[in-house]
């Protein structure tokens, strides 16, 4: 795992923060965005393998992020985070062309295996 490089992007710190320790102690390089254009500059920047993305964020959205990686970094997979157990947020998402989504609150070795998926579907392409 040492090798995968994520970029975590929700506007609450603390979770996002918290996330990305709880990656860390697993091997994970876990760098953080706390708003859409915080990370598309850091795509632009330094491309992480697989990004997980808050749908729900003041400003740029979870979406419209998604929609511009999707145009810019076509082979970045995007692993979306719903909230209040929407699965509906979540399943738009994927017809935006996200790899997966995840409901909060998040279960870390759910999230860790949909990043091993997500890296894999990047493997094999």
């Amino acid at each position: 795992m040492n090798e995968w490089k994520v970029l975590l992007v929700d506007d609450e710190k603390e979770f996002v923060t918290t996330l990305s320790e709880r990656l860390h102690l697993r091997g994970v390089q876990a760098q953080t965005a706390f708003d859409g254009q915080e990370a598309l500059r850091l795509i632009e920047e330094d491309p992480p393998q697989v990004v997980v993305l808050d749908m729900m964020m003041p400003g740029m959205g979870g979406l419209e992020v998604l929609e511009r990686i999707r145009r810019w970094h076509p082979d970045i997979p995007v692993i979306l985070l719903t909230g209040h157990s929407s699965t509906k947020d979540g399943m738009k998402g994927m017809r935006l062309g996200a790899f997966d989504y995840l409901v909060k609150p998040l279960n870390i070795g759910e999230l860790i295996e949909k990043i091993r998926k997500a890296m894999e579907s990047v493997q094999e392409k």
